[in-house]
């Protein structure tokens, strides 16, 4: 059992609203009433340590002022819903991409190829500490690519001289 003691502040601000006291009754303020008078209150209560089925007829407590105990749990905020799309692109040191996106568990799309250019604006679109190490990677790309054609033209004038030669 709980007994509640109210200090004189909250028995002004808070008036219980009750039927109002005999007047033979004097009204003694919480901080005057002794233990042998609560003690008296306690036990002349109708509710017992047994749990009998009845009831009791006690008003409910006053809230208190401020926010209730329970209201930090029951939030009367929007929840938003949050969805979980995982996009993964991936690059070789050829230059070619590709992108796959998981929505949860599904597939969505798998495979597709991306042009180096489309990877660079959209990380750049991003974020700046995306940007920088795609950017270096197709450099790289672009500079092997480079060095490839090189080999090539110098391969096809050697072919385009033997074949002068040849008919010559």
């Amino acid at each position: 059992m709980t007994v509640d003691v109210l200090t004189h502040d909250e028995e002004t601000a808070e008036a219980p609203v009750s039927a109002p006291a005999p007047a033979s009754t004097p009204e003694v303020p919480a901080s005057e009433v002794s233990t042998d008078e609560a003690a008296v209150t306690e036990s002349a209560s109708p509710a017992s340590s047994e749990g009998s089925p009845e009831p009791a007829e006690e008003e409910a407590p006053k809230p208190k002022r401020g926010r209730p105990k329970g209201a930090a749990t029951a939030s009367t905020a929007k929840k938003t819903r949050t969805v979980e799309l995982i996009l993964t692109v991936t690059g070789t040191a050829d230059g070619e991409w590709q992108a796959e996106l998981k929505n949860g568990s599904k597939w969505v799309a798998k495979g597709l190829e991306i042009p180096a250019a489309a990877v660079s604006r959209a990380a750049k679109e991003l974020h700046s500490d995306l940007s920088g190490p795609i950017d270096e990677v197709i450099n790289q790309a672009r500079e092997a690519q480079a060095a490839k054609v090189a080999a090539l033209e110098a391969e096809l004038e050697k072919a385009k001289q033997a074949l002068a030669e040849l008919d010559g």
